[in-house]
């Protein structure tokens, strides 16, 4: 998105793009209520006074607006910037927000801004942010053109930062954990040679979101109703510091032992996430 207005994030707008003629048929009270939980008067002040920076600066900006902090351990594990190779980065997903601008901050700051998210492709509405993006359709039918865009993303010159879950994590019988996460990440890393470097960020929603999320999963699977509310939990968590652990690159070469299908290194590698111990907050 080239353009840059005061109202970059227009509700009545994504809705038209979305719905088609059929978003003249959303209540009045009902566009009102959406603009207000996507808070979307002040993520446009945001968008404006932020207007001139683009990639790493608009991600830290936003952490600076945010008032948020992280506390990082395994910052060592982090590969070489000079190295010359690359490598898929992947973390579990709690938040859906925060936790993303937060990684894609640190992933930048250390890479120097090289490298790039797959990512809801609403945020492409967002012009700080999408020169970092290969969009993914999460609110329709996947684009055709998402295989080529995941092919172009890994055989790019840039490091891929990844949420392999899609969506954000969910709560069951108590436990806040990821969705089972997608294989993409496996495949091709294994195919363009990339060590896959696991990231464990601390973080939650509320219990509304989780309570929301669970119902919208079961009774109305077409459409992430909870999905709405992301930006509402982010505010919600304003003025935070966040744990994140870093462990050591997985070679790519794990992943071509037979003995399991990528799907099963995919949810091994969601495992070893978990694992890893966050740091302990005072």
């Amino acid at each position: 998105m080239d353009t840059i207005t005061k109202k970059t994030i227009d509700i009545e707008q994504v809705l038209r793009n979305k719905m088609g003629k059929k978003a003249r048929w959303v209540p009045g009270f009902a566009v009102n209520w959406l603009k207000k939980i996507a808070h979307e008067d002040q993520c446009n002040e945001f968008l404006w006074n932020a207007r001139d920076l683009k990639g790493t600066p608009w991600l830290e900006a936003c952490l600076e607006f945010l008032d948020t902090k992280l506390q990082v351990v395994g910052e060592e594990n982090l590969p070489s910037k000079d190295d010359g190779r690359l490598y898929t980065f992947v973390s579990n997903h709690p938040m859906g927000g925060i936790d993303g601008v937060a990684l894609g901050t640190l992933i930048g700051q250390h890479y120097d801004g090289r490298f790039r998210y797959l990512v809801n492709d609403l945020l492409m509405n967002l012009p700080g942010l999408a020169p970092l993006c290969i969009p993914i359709n999460k609110t329709g039918q996947q684009s055709r053109a998402f295989p080529a865009m995941v092919e172009a993303g890994f055989k790019s010159d840039y490091h891929m930062l990844m949420f392999p879950a899609g969506l954000c994590s969910r709560r069951k019988k108590g436990v806040i954990h990821d969705l089972p996460w997608k294989k993409t990440f496996v495949t091709k890393s294994v195919e363009t040679h990339r060590d896959v470097v696991p990231i464990h960020f601390g973080g939650r929603n509320s219990n509304f979101f989780y309570r929301l999320s669970n119902i919208s999963d079961s009774c109305v699977k077409k459409v992430n109703i909870a999905m709405l509310f992301l930006v509402d939990e982010m505010y919600k968590n304003t003025g935070n510091t966040f744990p994140v652990s870093i462990g050591k690159p997985i070679p790519w070469q794990t992943f071509t032992d037979r003995s399991k299908t990528p799907a099963q290194w995919a949810e091994y590698v969601c495992d070893q996430v978990y694992k890893l111990p966050l740091p302990s907050q005072d």
